[in-house]
């Protein structure tokens, strides 16, 4: 490897966050989900009042997330756009309950530059754009003006059409070259690339054979010298493959999420935190030990 190669790829084990750095070298960090939300697929409607959101942050915490993931507006297939306004009411207070609670980073789940410059205003450090920046032209400069983290995600259409018949020529290939180019779009819009981290968007505009296709293949995405984020958790393609509804679905999610690790992805996106922090800590172990 040349020095140039060890650098990038030192690089890439890194996650800038407003001032604070990440690395994601030795452990997969993992991203706990709290959706403020009364109608997200898996936990709707649980902790809208900001008292249960805040609670709910702290007992991940406490079982090991290394990030949490505030989210105003359900994006599960055949959601809705709800207004600015109703989202801010949702998020902000969970954010800054959350933000009183200690310096675990927080990110922010919208599509929204309004919503994205206030959360990060009232403590969030990662803005998680499920549109990579496309669905509002100001995202962009949000991301640079205050310095968060980006996640940059491949979505087919849009959370109310999405899964509408998607379709591929070649699934992999495809949502590589997505990424590749919103990558390059948001460094040419003045956003750092080590603040950039990547998800293949798994279940969003994609068949239970395209969700397969990239888990199988997530190592074609790794060469994009960025960290790759994954989010299986609960979602429909595993209730498909295995019959299970939403709340039985933690041992399928673990086996995609440990193959996950194995093919690169360094930061997993969970409901389930403290079972995944405890597959991962064998997992990182064995992971470190082979290397």
């Amino acid at each position: 490897m040349t020095v140039e190669e060890t650098i990038s790829t030192a690089s890439a084990m890194t996650w800038s966050l407003r001032g604070r750095s990440l690395s994601l070298e030795t452990r997969t960090r993992v991203m706990g989900i709290l959706n403020v939300t009364p109608d997200s697929f898996s936990d709707g409607g649980r902790f809208l009042a900001p008292a249960d959101a805040v609670r709910a942050g702290r007992r991940m915490i406490d079982q090991g997330a290394d990030i949490l993931d505030i989210g105003g507006e359900s994006t599960r297939p055949g959601a809705c756009e709800i207004s600015i306004r109703e989202e801010l009411r949702r998020v902000l207070p969970a954010i800054e309950g959350l933000r009183e609670v200690g310096d675990i980073p927080l990110s922010v789940d919208t599509r929204h530059a309004e919503v994205a410059s206030k959360a990060v205003a009232a403590g969030a450090d990662i803005i998680n754009d499920v549109s990579a920046l496309r669905h509002d032209p100001a995202m962009a400069e949000v991301a640079v003006s205050t310095g968060a983290g980006l996640v940059l995600m491949h979505m087919r259409g849009r959370p109310e059409s999405m899964q509408r018949h998607p379709r591929y020529r070649n699934v992999v290939q495809e949502v590589r070259d997505f990424l590749a180019e919103r990558v390059e779009a948001a460094i040419a819009a003045g956003i750092r690339k080590d603040a950039l981290v990547v998800d293949p968007g798994i279940g969003f505009g994609k068949t239970v054979e395209h969700n397969v296709d990239l888990l199988a293949d997530l190592d074609e995405l790794i060469g994009m010298r960025r960290p790759v984020l994954i989010g299986v958790s609960r979602k429909s393609f595993l209730g498909a493959l295995t019959g299970r509804g939403p709340d039985e679905r933690l041992a399928a999610g673990i086996a995609a999420q440990a193959f996950a690790v194995l093919r690169g992805a360094r930061i997993l996106r969970v409901h389930d935190v403290k079972e995944t922090c405890d597959a991962l800590k064998i997992l990182d172990m064995l992971r470190r030990r082979r290397t």
